[in-house]
């Protein structure tokens, strides 16, 4: 199994302390079944990680994973913050992608989605990105407007949805969200987003049972094959998205 989405390198944000650390995130993922993750770094306001960085970093913490034999392969990545001037610092060489594909992780604040939004993923597509929204199933406005979501889908962004979040350890009203999210093909990858061993770790076994329990096995592997496609800079499976409808809420007397 992949993963798309971890804080795994130690001291550079809020993820891993040290390299103690990763280590135990890095056991805790083998035994899940995870071979491959992807080091995805925040960049924001608070870490200012930039590629340069992150590729000496990757490469330390599999030279360490190696010399402690450790079975588990780090790739690159990062996951920033919207910001206006993104795609500036792309063009400069400060953006690292997934795995220095085409794909890019784009989070948004958990409060509401900026006005900019829509034009900034239409401008990475044109750039020859494509953007990716981290959980978005944890975004407020998403949740109460899932029509801005659909909108951005609809014109070629894609989104990942955290395992966390699907197994309901964010709350019943994010996992309700999350399977909306999968029943109306809003969502492309499942990851783990995970930041340790303790409260943020990585529970990719456990959606993924979810996932077939709820869904069948053919939404596993999609989840599965998109993972490789992702890594292996290949177009994933995108199935056609619907509109959530909203619930209507009905006054008892």
């Amino acid at each position: 199994m992949i993963d798309i989405h971890c804080h795994i390198l130690p001291g550079i944000d809020d993820g891993a302390k040290t390299i103690e650390d990763s280590f135990m995130m890095a056991k805790e993922a083998a035994k899940e079944g995870i071979r491959t993750i992807i080091a995805t770094p925040h960049l924001n306001s608070k870490y200012d990680n930039r590629k340069p960085e992150i590729i000496k970093k990757v490469e330390e913490l599999n030279q360490a994973l190696r010399q402690a034999n450790i079975d588990v392969t780090i790739l690159p990545g990062q996951e920033p913050r919207i910001y206006g001037e993104i795609l500036e610092d792309y063009e400069n060489n400060m953006i690292q992608t997934l795995n220095n594909t085409s794909y890019v992780f784009i989070e948004l604040p958990s409060s509401h989605v900026p006005r900019y939004t829509e034009q900034l993923l239409f401008d990475l597509q044109v750039k020859g990105l494509v953007p990716i929204i981290v959980h978005p199933e944890r975004n407020s406005e998403f949740i109460e407007r899932p029509e801005v979501l659909y909108r951005f889908v609809e014109r070629g962004t894609l989104t990942q949805v955290t395992a966390s979040s699907l197994c309901g350890y964010f709350g019943k009203k994010i996992k309700n969200y999350s399977i909306q999210l999968i029943e109306a093909n809003l969502t492309h990858f499942l990851a783990s987003d995970a930041h340790n061993v303790g409260n943020r770790t990585f529970k990719m076994e456990e959606a993924m049972d979810l996932v077939e329990s709820e869904f069948g096995m053919d939404y596993v592997y999609l989840f599965q094959e998109n993972a490789e496609y992702l890594i292996e800079g290949k177009n994933i499976i995108c199935e056609m998205p619907t509109p959530i409808k909203k619930k209507k809420k009905f006054l008892f007397f």
